[in-house]
Protein backbone atom coordinates (compact mmCIF):
# COMPACT_ATOMS: atom_id res chain seq x y z
CA UNK A 1 0.00 0.00 0.00
CA UNK A 2 2.80 2.24 0.82
CA UNK A 3 4.23 2.36 -3.22
CA UNK A 4 0.73 2.98 -4.10
CA UNK A 5 0.19 6.33 -1.67
CA UNK A 6 3.79 6.82 -3.12
CA UNK A 7 2.51 7.07 -6.90
CA UNK A 8 -0.10 8.99 -6.16
CA UNK A 9 1.46 11.51 -4.41
CA UNK A 10 3.46 11.58 -7.25
CA UNK A 11 0.56 11.83 -9.57
CA UNK A 12 -0.72 14.97 -7.75
CA UNK A 13 2.38 16.62 -8.11
CA UNK A 14 2.33 16.07 -12.21
CA UNK A 15 0.88 18.91 -14.48
CA UNK A 16 -2.16 18.14 -16.50
CA UNK A 17 0.03 17.70 -19.95
CA UNK A 18 2.45 15.40 -17.95
CA UNK A 19 -0.72 13.32 -16.43
CA UNK A 20 -1.60 13.79 -20.38
CA UNK A 21 1.66 11.94 -21.20
CA UNK A 22 1.57 9.78 -18.55
CA UNK A 23 -1.79 8.08 -19.41
CA UNK A 24 -0.80 7.89 -22.98
CA UNK A 25 2.55 6.09 -21.81
CA UNK A 26 0.17 3.52 -19.97
CA UNK A 27 -2.17 3.01 -23.02
CA UNK A 28 0.98 2.19 -25.01
CA UNK A 29 2.65 -0.15 -23.10
CA UNK A 30 0.19 -1.66 -21.40
CA UNK A 31 -2.39 -2.00 -24.49
CA UNK A 32 -5.29 -0.76 -22.62
CA UNK A 33 -7.47 2.39 -22.98
CA UNK A 34 -8.43 4.86 -20.57
CA UNK A 35 -11.86 5.74 -22.36
CA UNK A 36 -14.67 5.14 -19.45
CA UNK A 37 -16.29 2.13 -19.77
CA UNK A 38 -19.76 2.91 -18.73
CA UNK A 39 -19.61 5.12 -22.47
CA UNK A 40 -19.08 2.01 -24.24
CA UNK A 41 -21.74 0.06 -22.56
CA UNK A 42 -24.48 2.69 -23.18
CA UNK A 43 -23.65 3.20 -27.06
CA UNK A 44 -23.54 -0.81 -27.09
CA UNK A 45 -27.75 -0.10 -25.35
CA UNK A 46 -28.26 2.43 -27.80
CA UNK A 47 -26.75 0.92 -31.01
CA UNK A 48 -29.78 -2.15 -31.31
CA UNK A 49 -32.40 1.54 -31.61
CA UNK A 50 -30.86 2.13 -34.95
CA UNK A 51 -31.10 -0.54 -36.90
CA UNK A 52 -31.41 0.15 -40.71
CA UNK A 53 -35.48 -0.28 -42.30
CA UNK A 54 -35.05 -2.89 -45.02
CA UNK A 55 -39.16 -2.29 -45.78
CA UNK A 56 -40.29 0.80 -47.45
CA UNK A 57 -43.51 1.74 -48.87
CA UNK A 58 -43.68 4.10 -51.34
CA UNK A 59 -46.56 6.58 -51.46
CA UNK A 60 -47.93 9.23 -54.39
CA UNK A 61 -47.87 12.12 -52.39
CA UNK A 62 -49.09 14.46 -55.17
CA UNK A 63 -48.55 15.10 -59.04
CA UNK A 64 -48.13 17.53 -61.95
CA UNK A 65 -51.76 17.71 -63.72
CA UNK A 66 -49.99 18.38 -66.88
CA UNK A 67 -48.40 14.66 -66.09
CA UNK A 68 -51.28 12.89 -64.82
CA UNK A 69 -51.52 10.83 -67.88
CA UNK A 70 -47.98 9.65 -67.67
CA UNK A 71 -48.20 9.15 -63.70
CA UNK A 72 -50.86 7.15 -64.66
CA UNK A 73 -49.26 4.86 -66.72
CA UNK A 74 -46.22 4.68 -64.35
CA UNK A 75 -48.62 3.78 -61.89
CA UNK A 76 -50.28 1.16 -63.88
CA UNK A 77 -46.73 -1.09 -64.98
CA UNK A 78 -45.34 -0.69 -61.31
CA UNK A 79 -48.40 -2.32 -59.80
CA UNK A 80 -49.86 -4.18 -62.85
CA UNK A 81 -52.85 -2.69 -62.37
CA UNK A 82 -55.40 -1.68 -64.89
CA UNK A 83 -56.08 1.65 -66.01
CA UNK A 84 -58.83 2.49 -64.08
CA UNK A 85 -57.37 1.28 -60.73
CA UNK A 86 -54.02 3.20 -61.21
CA UNK A 87 -56.07 6.06 -62.29
CA UNK A 88 -57.73 6.11 -58.86
CA UNK A 89 -54.38 5.53 -56.90
CA UNK A 90 -53.28 8.55 -58.91
CA UNK A 91 -56.48 10.80 -58.33
CA UNK A 92 -57.01 9.79 -54.92
CA UNK A 93 -53.07 10.67 -53.88
CA UNK A 94 -52.04 11.07 -51.31
CA UNK A 95 -51.91 6.70 -52.14
CA UNK A 96 -49.89 4.04 -51.43
CA UNK A 97 -48.37 2.79 -54.74
CA UNK A 98 -46.11 -0.15 -52.82
CA UNK A 99 -46.12 -1.16 -49.50
CA UNK A 100 -42.95 -3.62 -48.01
CA UNK A 101 -40.23 -3.47 -51.07
CA UNK A 102 -36.84 -3.41 -50.74
CA UNK A 103 -34.83 -0.10 -50.33
CA UNK A 104 -33.14 -0.45 -53.53
CA UNK A 105 -36.33 -1.40 -55.28
CA UNK A 106 -38.22 1.94 -53.63
CA UNK A 107 -35.50 4.34 -54.53
CA UNK A 108 -36.15 2.28 -58.01
CA UNK A 109 -40.12 3.35 -57.92
CA UNK A 110 -39.49 6.45 -56.33
CA UNK A 111 -37.15 7.65 -59.57
CA UNK A 112 -39.15 6.14 -62.39
CA UNK A 113 -42.71 8.10 -60.65
CA UNK A 114 -40.89 11.17 -60.19
CA UNK A 115 -39.40 10.99 -63.57
CA UNK A 116 -43.20 10.60 -64.97
CA UNK A 117 -44.09 13.54 -62.97
CA UNK A 118 -45.00 12.47 -59.41
CA UNK A 119 -44.03 13.39 -56.17
CA UNK A 120 -43.10 10.49 -54.06
CA UNK A 121 -42.33 9.49 -50.36
CA UNK A 122 -40.73 6.84 -48.99
CA UNK A 123 -41.86 5.70 -45.49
Amino acid sequence: MEKINQILELVDSLTILELKDLVSALEEKYGVSAAPVAVAGVAAVAAPAEEEKTEFDVELTSYDEAAKLKVIKAVKEITGLGLGEAKEIVVGAPKMVKTGVSKEEAESLKAQLEEAGAKITLK
